[in-house]
């Protein structure tokens, strides 16, 4: 009876706290959990009419149907591709960032940078992708200008040349991000006892050995879980960027998994709309992001003993 007055009592002291960690725990609930139910479109021949329950039952059929379609191979090497190529080059720059960041010993420029470096992710993928638009026109784009009157060579279409659209998205893509995603970095530098560097001056350690031997050290365990989570959106990416972006002149580098779902299940094939397909093409986006993070989880831990769970 103690235990039960002394939760009682507990509740009730902390009473607004739960107020507000309920409203969290129903938005996951409502938007994140509950659509689950949804998912057993992917096995049917889903009609409006008849609805989830009395839709006829197909299994796998659109699961394979997808797999042996013309499109299979081309959405999933752009999506991959456009992934690598995102987390060779849009991974290490936040980090990067944060070091140089932490460098500054003038307060007043440090924030200044900081909050330049914020701005574009706060600026909707429509203003970003048409500025990207503007800057690569072939005829008043400042980016064909400067190939026109400096280096003397022809206008470059690079939004209708299959070749740029990768370099350009992710190119935006580390544009728009890499400030934001610098936080969390900065936030684990602040954690380095700087008595670590102190001591490491006494013994005459310059800065690089002080960034290789302290500071890389100390957000070690950062860069790794954000690395295991960054593995779970390998086919995931920008839909509303690369849905500004693309047009059938480069469908061939441009179209990936989740502008193939909107097409395919919302306006539709031939006008007419196929949930039950794009679903089914939704789930095996997800189920192999699982199955990324499961991996990626597992080597962490068997390699750095460091991981998610």
């Amino acid at each position: 009876m103690e235990s039960l007055y002394e939760l009682k009592k507990k509740i009730k002291r902390d009473r607004y706290l739960f107020v507000l960690l309920s409203m969290g725990l129903l938005y996951f609930i409502i938007f994140k959990y509950l659509p689950y139910i949804n998912l057993t479109i992917a096995f049917q021949e889903y009609d409006l009419v008849y609805g989830i329950l009395k839709s006829p039952w197909v299994g796998f059929k659109h699961f394979k149907d997808f797999m042996n379609s013309i499109y299979f191979v081309r959405l999933l090497r752009n999506t991959i591709l456009l992934n690598v190529y995102g987390l060779i080059f849009g991974f290490p720059i936040p980090i990067i960032f944060a070091l140089l960041l932490n460098e500054l010993k003038k307060i007043r420029f440090k924030k200044v940078i900081q909050t330049v470096s914020y701005l574009p992710h706060f600026v909707s993928h429509a203003i970003v992708v048409g500025m990207v638009l503007s800057f690569l026109s072939p005829s008043t784009g400042i980016v064909n200008k400067i190939l026109v009157d400096v280096f003397r060579i022809e206008p470059i279409y690079f939004m209708a040349d299959p070749k740029y659209f990768r370099p350009v998205f992710v190119t935006m893509q580390i544009w728009k991000s890499f400030g934001w995603s610098s936080i969390i970095y900065l936030a684990a530098l602040t954690n380095i006892d700087p008595q670590l560097y102190e001591a490491a001056i006494v013994d005459g350690a310059g800065r690089w050995k002080q960034l290789w031997h302290i500071t890389l050290p100390g957000i070690k365990n950062v860069i790794i879980i954000l690395l295991i989570l960054r593995m779970g959106n390998m086919l995931d990416i920008g839909f509303e960027a690369v849905l500004l972006m693309y047009n059938p002149l480069i469908y061939d580098t441009a179209d990936v998994l989740s502008t193939f779902i909107y097409r395919r299940g919302i306006a539709g094939e031939h006008g007419i709309p196929d949930f039950s397909y794009a679903t089914a093409v939704g789930l095996f986006k997800s189920v192999i992001n699982l199955m990324l993070v499961l991996a990626a989880n597992y080597l962490s831990k068997k390699y750095t003993e460091k991981s998610l769970f």
